[in-house]
């Protein structure tokens, strides 16, 4: 529905720390390509400050190997995909670890929308789904939620996640 061409590419190849874009962005469309490793953890920061963690000052989306052992008891809103802490993403859209996945992120006031290899796994609300910032599925304080804008970017956690084809389009 967009064209490449309207999007700004950003550069990155490995991510295993933090990487927040120097722009800040209210209303987005971002686009990317990443491969997993074995265990790798990683997020996708959004509306989020250059301080603090991005999953509470901001919102963090989950880019994880959900089929590692080491993963195999969290909690629904851990998983890829999710608003962490927050809207728990559906699973089964993640490709095996080696392989490239096509991930779209759709921000759009309080919607947030993630499609995953073509399958939506999170169609939400941020403020419906933690009563503006107050209670969320984690029962932790987000006051990120509330930010209408912020910077974007990769959280690395030390894990070896790899990045191509980064595109971003405000909206």
């Amino acid at each position: 529905q967009y064209k490449d061409a309207d999007y700004t590419k950003v550069d990155a190849a490995i991510a295993k720390a933090n990487a927040l874009n120097k722009d800040e962005y209210k209303d987005f469309v971002f686009r990317f390509e990443f491969k997993l490793t074995p265990g790798a953890n990683n997020g996708l920061g959004i509306r989020t400050p250059t301080e603090g963690d991005a999953a509470y000052v901001g919102m963090e989306l989950q880019i994880l190997d959900n089929d590692a052992p080491i993963y195999k008891n969290l909690e629904p809103y851990q998983y890829h995909g999710s608003v962490y802490g927050v809207i728990p993403a559906k699973r089964g859209a993640l490709k095996p670890v080696g392989e490239w996945n096509y991930q779209e992120v759709i921000a759009k006031g309080n919607h947030i929308k993630v499609i995953l290899n073509g399958e939506v796994i999170v169609d939400g609300d941020i403020a419906k789904a933690s009563d503006n910032g107050k209670a969320t599925a984690d029962h932790k304080q987000h006051p990120g939620l509330l930010n209408e804008k912020g910077h974007i970017g990769f959280l690395g956690h030390g894990s070896e996640v790899h990045f191509r084809n980064i595109r971003i389009k405000e909206l």
